[in-house]
């Protein structure tokens, strides 16, 4: 899973607070879930958790869980102590790929990234060229989109 800065993060979490409390309630947080297709009832998630909401701190540690390679291949949560061989990491940049890839045609565009970062609260003007530019970035055969293979090493790169 590609590292997000503190800022994103922030943003996220400021997205789902929708009523301003300083708490992403579970359902909130399940949402966003859902958004990036890791799926869990709420249930799973207060089990997982041990409370019905988070404030940032919480969410931090919760992303930080996650990203640490904490989602099983049916999405659930799993100790980050596990070790996940490069098979492991092959199925979780494919599944990446597919949250990216709409249209499921096998590349992601800028406008396909474009709606992904929007979901997220990801999106502003500035992004747009940064999305533009992350494609380019990447995109070494020049077509203008990336393939799985040119995901791949972006985000191999991103975790390193």
């Amino acid at each position: 899973m590609c590292r997000l800065g503190t800022g994103d993060l922030r943003r996220i979490f400021e997205n789902l607070d929708r009523n301003g409390d300083g708490q992403v309630s579970l359902e909130e947080l399940n949402w966003l879930l859902e958004k990036i297709c890791v799926h869990h009832s709420v249930d799973e998630l207060e089990s997982s958790i041990g409370k019905p909401s988070l404030n940032f701190d919480e969410f931090l540690h919760f992303y930080d869980s996650l990203s640490l390679g904490g989602t099983t291949r049916s999405g659930g949560l799993e100790s980050p102590e596990g070790n996940e061989g490069d098979g492991d990491q092959e199925t979780y940049l494919a599944e990446a790929f597919k949250v990216f890839d709409l249209n499921d045609d096998g590349f992601i565009s800028c406008e396909e990234l474009q709606s992904v970062l929007s979901r997220l609260g990801l999106w502003d003007e500035r992004s747009g060229r940064d999305c533009n530019n992350m494609i380019r970035a990447y995109d070494t055969n020049s077509d203008g989109r990336l393939d799985f293979e040119e995901f791949k090493s972006m985000m191999l790169i991103t975790i390193s």
